[in-house]
């Protein structure tokens, strides 16, 4: 048996977290925060759902997914970011919707991951 673990903290909950507890991290500052400190805690994943500020509802806003990696990089913590757009019923899996959704956070992968200097990370 392998006695190693891998902490995964999904930092923002699921589904209505927000309306169960107002400790839920919200706007990306918050979502960076509560990543930071989980990989400080021990997590070597932040698993990380974006809300729309103005609701707490969960988003698919580039922009807000942007502004939460960038803080946590900025950080120079060590962990890995998960980031998840959420589940999506089968139903729509396939809609227009869904996929501009993806493709709008698949792109952000690919520019971050061309934009940034993976080599200063520590291993």
């Amino acid at each position: 048996m392998n006695p190693n673990v891998i902490v995964s903290c999904a930092v923002t909950g699921a589904g209505d977290t927000v309306g169960k507890h107002d400790g839920v991290p919200v706007t990306p500052e918050q979502v960076a925060d509560a990543a930071i400190s989980a990989a400080q805690a021990g997590a070597a994943i932040a698993h990380i759902h974006v809300r729309d500020p103005e609701t707490g509802h969960g988003s698919r806003d580039v922009g807000l997914f942007t502004e939460a990696v960038e803080r946590v990089r900025a950080s120079d913590t060590d962990v890995i970011i998960n980031l998840t757009a959420g589940k999506l019923p089968v139903a729509q899996s396939l809609s227009a919707t869904s996929l501009h959704a993806f493709w709008g956070v698949y792109s952000f992968l690919i520019r971050y991951s061309r934009t940034t200097d993976h080599t200063q990370r520590n291993t």
